[in-house]
């Protein structure tokens, strides 16, 4: 199964702490599990798109305003939920952030 790791702050995370992810993305690239991963710009840098009455409308900025925000994300491959909530735990940024876990939707898995 494959699963959406968006990798967040927050603001009840734990500081200091080696928050370099390096070694757990080895370790998962050396498991099989690790697909593909990285850091995204800030939310200040995101645009969000829509269509409405056939125009298409931009906005600079986050989906929704909150607290959170994503620095990245990473895609693994896993036998199940369980397997990848201990992988999203081993993380650097489930200590200082915080991890959201979404399993991918196939198009041909309806």
């Amino acid at each position: 199964m494959e699963f959406l790791l968006l990798i967040a702050d927050a603001p009840d995370g734990e500081a200091g702490g080696d928050l370099d992810a390096g070694r757990w993305v080895d370790d998962l690239e050396s498991r099989g599990a690790h697909l593909y991963g990285n850091r995204t710009r800030p939310g200040a840098e995101a645009t969000v798109v829509k269509v409405r009455g056939g125009e298409v409308v931009t906005a600079t900025g986050v989906l929704h305003e909150g607290h959170d925000w994503i620095a990245g994300f990473d895609v693994i491959e896993c036998d199940s939920l369980d397997d990848a909530i201990q992988i999203a735990a081993a993380h650097p940024m489930a200590r200082a952030g915080q991890i959201e876990i979404r399993p991918v939707w196939p198009f041909d898995d309806e």
